[in-house]
């Protein structure tokens, strides 16, 4: 039976890179939702909240849009 989380129980990979890459840039999680935003991503606070957290899944599309936001290569949003 196949298990649709990581070892440690959360729903994606890359909710620890995205929260370290957020706080390198110096920004809050309302800011990183706003500019998400103006980049299209329809996504607030509260998902990004739950992205960090693992508690949420993220979807290629927003992988896409998270990619360019931070700059860096899709091997550094996944990488564990």
């Amino acid at each position: 039976m196949f298990i649709n989380k990581t070892n440690s129980g959360e729903n994606n990979l890359c909710g620890r890179n995205i929260a370290r890459l957020r706080k390198d840039l110096g920004i809050s999680q309302r800011e990183l939702a706003d500019r998400l935003q103006l980049l299209g991503l329809d996504i607030d606070k509260n998902a990004i909240q739950r992205v960090e957290a693992g508690k949420r899944f993220v979807t290629d599309i927003e992988l896409v849009v998270f990619k360019r936001l931070f700059e860096v290569g899709y091997e550094d949003l996944l990488e564990e």
